[in-house]
C-alpha cells in the first residue's frame, strides 16, 4: 500500500503579463502556410520538422504540430536558447495538438527529436517588439506561478535529502517508504524542469529514454535498484547527482521569469503526458507508485489553472466554470482509488479503471488547451 501524498501547495496572489496579438508577416517561408494568418503547421516525419524553417512577424503564434504517419518523431518544442517555451509530445501516427506562444522579435529553435534529417530547424521573428497587454490579472498570475515554483522547487530539494540518505545508508526499506514521496514536488513543476537542457533527463529518465552509450541517473535508476534487485548497491554515486540536479533546479528555477501562454501550455502538458503515456504505467515501472505521480501532475494543472482562472473568467467564464468541473471529477475519481489514506500498487488497478481515468484526464486537457486563446481573445 502506498501512503497518498498530498501536494505541498502554496496559497499565491493571482497576476500575470499578457501578449499583444499581430498576425505572422505575409512573406513566410514555404512552410508557415496556414488557414490562419497567426497559426503555423508543422508536420511530423521521419525526417522530422516539416517545415524545419519558418519566418513570422512578431505577436500570438499557434504552433499546430500534426503527426503525418511516422513512428520516429513524436513531438514538436520551440526553444529559446535552451529553455522549452512551448511543445507538444506524445503525437503518434494520425494525431495532432497544438501550443500558442507570444513571439518578440528573434531567433528560436525548433525541435522534433528523432528526425534523420530535420530533427532541429529555426524560427525566425522579424517586425518590432510587441507591447505586452497590462492586465493585472494576469500579471498576478505570472508572480503567483513564480513563488510557486520556487517554494515546490525548495521543498522538491527538503524532500529528496532523506532520500538519499537511506539510499546511502543501505536501507532499502526507508528509501522504498521515502521514494513516491520524494517525486511529489518534482511532478507538480516538471514542464520547468524540462525547459533548463538535460536537467530533466538526468533527474527523471527511464531506461528507454537514454541514449545508448550514455549513462542512466535519477530517480528511476535507484527505483530500479530498489525494487527490482533489493538493494541500494552502487547506488551512492547515482543519489549524489539527484541531489545535486535537484539543487541546480532550484537555483535556476529562482532566475526564470514566464508568460501566461508558457503557464497554460505547461498545465495542458502536464495532463498530456499522464493521458498519453504515464496511464499505462511506464512511468514507475518497478515501484508501481504511478497514483502518487497522477495526483502531483493533476495537482500542478490545477494549481496554474487557478492562477490563471480570475482572468480566464472575464473573458470566458464557461470554459473556467467546465474546467472546474473536469478537475472535480478527476478528482474523484482518483478518490474512489484510494485505501484509506493511502494509493494502491498502481499493477492492481485493471485495464477498464486505466481508460476510464486516462479518458477523463483527456476530456480535461482537451479544453485546458484552450486557454491560451481564450486568454489571448
Amino acid at each position: 500500500m502506498l501512503p497518498r501524498i498530498v501536494t505541498f501547495m502554496v496559497v499565491v496572489v493571482l497576476a500575470g503579463c499578457g501578449g499583444g496579438s499581430r498576425p505572422a508577416e505575409p512573406g513566410t517561408s514555404r512552410s508557415a502556410a496556414a488557414s490562419d494568418p497567426r497559426t503555423v503547421e508543422i508536420k511530423l516525419t521521419d525526417a522530422g520538422c516539416d517545415p524545419a524553417t519558418i519566418k513570422l512577424g512578431a505577436g500570438r503564434t499557434t504552433f499546430r504540430i500534426t503527426n503525418a504517419g511516422t513512428g520516429r518523431v513524436t513531438e514538436a518544442e520551440v526553444l529559446s536558447g535552451a529553455r522549452v517555451l512551448g511543445e507538444k509530445e506524445n503525437l503518434v501516427a494520425g494525431l495532432s495538438g497544438s501550443f500558442t506562444l507570444d513571439l518578440q522579435p528573434g531567433q528560436y529553435t525548433l525541435s522534433c527529436p528523432g528526425g534523420t534529417s530535420a530533427a532541429t530547424g529555426v524560427v525566425t521573428v522579424g517586425g518590432n517588439a510587441v507591447a505586452s497587454s497590462s492586465d493585472p490579472l494576469l500579471e498576478g498570475a505570472v508572480s503567483g506561478y513564480q513563488r510557486y515554483v520556487t517554494t515546490q522547487a525548495t521543498e522538491l530539494v527538503k524532500r529528496v535529502k532523506p532520500f538519499v540518505a537511506a539510499v546511502e545508508a543501505g536501507d532499502v526499506e526507508k528509501a522504498k517508504a521515502q521514494f513516491a514521496a520524494a517525486r511529489v514536488p518534482y511532478e507538480t513543476i516538471e514542464p520547468v524542469a524540462e525547459s533548463f537542457g538535460t536537467l530533466d533527463p538526468d533527474i527523471d529518465a527511464r531506461v528507454n529514454d537514454v541514449e545508448k552509450g550514455k549513462p542512466w541517473t535519477g530517480f528511476h535508476r535507484i527505483e530500479q535498484a530498489l525494487w527490482e534487485r533489493n538493494t541500494t548497491a552502487g547506488m551512492g554515486p547515482i543519489a549524489d547527482k539527484l541531489l545535486a540536479d535537484v539543487q541546480t533546479l532550484e537555483t535556476k528555477a529562482r532566475t526564470l521569469t514566464y508568460k501566461p501562454d508558457e503557464l497554460a501550455n505547461g498545465a495542458n502538458g502536464l495532463l498530456d503526458e499522464v493521458a498519453s503515456s504515464k496511464i499505462s504505467g511506464e512511468e514507475d515501472r518497478y515501484s508501481h507508485t504511478d497514483l502518487s505521480d497522477f495526483e502531483a501532475n493533476i495537482s500542478g494543472a490545477q494549481t496554474t489553472f487557478g492562477l490563471l482562472a480570475p482572468a480566464l473568467r472575464a473573458k470566458d467564464a464557461a470554459l473556467a466554470n467546465d474546467l472546474d468541473a473536469r478537475f472535480g471529477a478527476v478528482h474523484k475519481e482518483l478518490a474512489t482509488l484510494e485505501q484509506g489514506d493511502a494509493y494502491p500498487s498502481y499493477d492492481t488497478v485493471g485495464d477498464a479503471e486505466r481508460k476510464r481515468l486516462a479518458a477523463l484526464v483527456a476530456g480535461l486537457a482537451k479544453p485546458l488547451a484552450r486557454i491560451s486563446d481564450a486568454l489571448g481573445g
